[in-house]
Formats: C-alpha cells, structure tokens, sequence
C-alpha cells in the first residue's frame, strides 16, 4: 500500500507545484491521474520515488517511509518501484536486449555493471520480458531503430526486471498515436492484473482513464479536485478539471 499524507512541493521562484496532497493506493489499484499540464501531475509521480524532493510531507510504501530514507536505503527501495517515462529514457545506440537488462543495475555489482555482465537467470528474464510485451524478436537491435511504441514496451519491459511491486508511468502514451496508445495501455493493464503490481499512471485524456482506471484522482494547481471512480466523471466535473471552455477528445 502506498499512502501520501500531506504532501508539498514548492519550487524555486514560490511556484507551488503540490499543495496538501494525502491519498492511499491500496495494493492492486490502476490509478489514473488526470489533469492540465501543470496541474502537479508528473511532480506528484517523481515524489513518490524521490526523484524530485518533496518539501513537506511523508510518503510511505508498505511500512517504509521513503520520504525518511538516506541514499542507500533509497536505492535499494526504489528496486521495488518501476517508473515509466514519456520520452522512454533508453540507451538510444545500445541494443534492446541490453536496454532491459539495465533494469537489473541496482541487483547487480557494480563490477558487474561496468562491463555489462549479468548472471544467465537475467538473460532469461530479459528475452521473458521481451517477450510478455510481445517484440521478443527485436532483442538484439539498436533501440533507434524501433518506433515509439516499441521503444515503450522496451521500457515496460525494463521496468519488470525490477520485479516492482508498484509501477509508476508518467504519461507513458503522450507521444503516441491511438492505436499504438492502447497496445502500451494494454500492457500495463496485463501486468496490473496478472502480475498484481499496483499501477499509478499520468495520463491527459480521459477516454483512456475510463478505459483502463480502476480508480481516477484529478489534479487542479496541484489540489486533489476528484478521487472517485471513472464513470462518474460527468460533463460538469470535466469542466471543472479542465476549464469551462475544454473539449473532451476521444481516443479509439
């Protein structure tokens, strides 16, 4: 279970990115949280594994505070939080297969690392992985060389090789067209129910938290202005989220 209590984030200049946030994600849940851009929704994500620092505020993972934690308990806690980026974060000139294993990095002797050696089990995860995002065949090529929602599903397959028990993806389908949104979505959705990892994902169309949500909390200037379930988000409370003058796109 992942639980936020009071949490804030100023940045330098006063722009107060999170103002008071507290929520719990019980174990299992496919959050969805939609906003503006700006609305604190990345900031709110990179909080959770301390990529950005809060200013205030606890979070806890099961009953670790990682908010507490110095930076060698923080890198062995983030092996259990996987973390999906929009512009997927890969190793562009390396290959796929090597661009997962790195997945494995914070298990691994930094001996290891340096010279890319990883025992045969991580092998055999990698090319398993490959192959539950179903482009087992493009292990050996140059990551440049796939198109984006391949180079995604890399990432996703990255990220299992932490064995996370909470993914955190940061509008993992922004650069992508509907078609190819809906495959990465998918993926996600699979490993959500079939592997039980809890899933907080940043996503700016609604018809795709609908779709895939158990659960949607709605950002606005870094306030909670919706926690509730997906259906109920009606024509009034999309105008207050979005603005009065927002029009709701589908994505198909």
């Amino acid at each position: 279970m992942l639980r936020i209590q009071n949490l804030r984030k100023v940045f330098p200049g006063g722009v107060v990115a999170l103002d008071d946030i507290s929520l719990t994600v019980p174990d299992g849940e496919f959050l969805v949280i939609i906003g503006l851009s700006g609305s604190g929704k990345s900031t709110l994500l990179r909080c959770v594994n301390r990529l950005v620092e809060p200013t205030a505020g606890k979070i806890w993972l099961d009953d670790v505070e990682l908010t507490a934690l110095a930076p060698a308990q923080l890198r062995e806690a983030r092996k259990r939080i996987g973390m999906i980026f929009q512009q997927f974060n890969l190793v562009k000139r390396s290959s796929v297969l090597t661009n997962v294993l790195s997945g494995r990095l914070g298990s691994t002797s930094p001996l290891q690392s340096l010279f890319g050696r990883f025992p045969a089990q991580d092998y055999d995860r990698a090319y398993a992985n490959l192959g539950r995002v179903g482009i087992p065949e493009k292990a050996n090529q140059r990551a440049d060389t796939l198109s984006g929602g391949q180079q995604q599903r890399v990432a996703i397959a990255r990220a299992l090789m932490q064995d996370p028990s909470l993914m955190l993806a940061d509008e993992p389908v922004a650069s992508l067209d509907p078609a190819t949104s809906h495959s990465v979505m998918k993926y996600l959705e699979e490993i959500n129910q079939q592997d039980g990892i809890t899933v907080i994902c940043n996503l700016h169309f609604l018809s795709l938290a609908r779709r895939y949500a158990t659960r949607v909390i709605a950002l606005k200037a870094g306030q909670i202005v919706f926690d509730g379930l997906p259906a109920d988000i009606d024509e009034a409370r999309f105008r207050e989220i979005y603005g009065e003058d927002a029009v709701e796109v589908e994505i198909r």
